[in-house]
């Protein structure tokens, strides 16, 4: 009779051990959901505002049709991502980011586009945007690496085999432009 309690116990206490790892799984594909949901409120932030800076660059930059074509192409590009997973909306959006860049870059040619309160307010707005994407980028790659250390780790990697939990996938630079450092000129 003992032998049977005993057994009982342990099946029980297996049981237990299984649901506290299956919620934990729950819990922190949760969390990576979430963390992609924010990102998702900052691209839409930045996808909302590039018209409005397009508008106020317009006029000033006739001869640089070629560049706004460009940043008007990859917000497209992004907004079309969305949705198709984390790789082809990361690839996306770091067009779009390399896009922008150049269009800063050449902004910096034109002294009344850079004195125009209009487009300073919309590069700031820009640029508080594109700092909190770098933050929900990492909070989410962040989450995602906690995520997949639980699903390939033993023992909880033969409750996630079991229940179906796959490895996140990462928000990774695609754009070789985006990993290079700034420059600078005083000139």
């Amino acid at each position: 009779m003992i032998a049977i309690y005993i057994i009982i116990g342990i099946v029980v206490l297996l049981l237990l051990i299984f649901v506290g790892i299956y919620n934990s799984l729950v819990r922190l594909r949760n969390q990576v959901r979430n963390a992609w949901a924010q990102i998702d409120v900052q691209l839409k932030r930045r996808h909302d505002l590039i018209p409005n800076l397009m508008e106020t660059v317009k006029g000033y930059m006739k001869h640089e049709r070629e560049t706004l074509e460009a940043v008007t192409n990859a917000r497209n590009l992004a907004q079309g991502a969305i949705g198709k997973g984390v790789g082809a909306q990361s690839k996306a959006e770091g067009e779009l980011s390399g896009a922008l860049s150049k269009l800063l870059a050449v902004v910096e040619n034109y002294p009344d586009l850079k004195a125009n309160q209009n487009f300073l307010a919309l590069q700031e707005e820009l640029t508080s945007t594109e700092n909190k994407i770098g933050f929900s980028r990492q909070f989410y790659n962040d989450s995602v690496l906690g995520y997949n250390n639980k699903t390939q780790m033993f023992p909880s990697n033969v409750v996630a085999g079991a229940t179906g939990f796959k490895a996140g996938e990462f928000f990774e630079v695609e754009v070789a432009a985006e990993r290079e450092a700034p420059k600078v000129s005083f000139s």
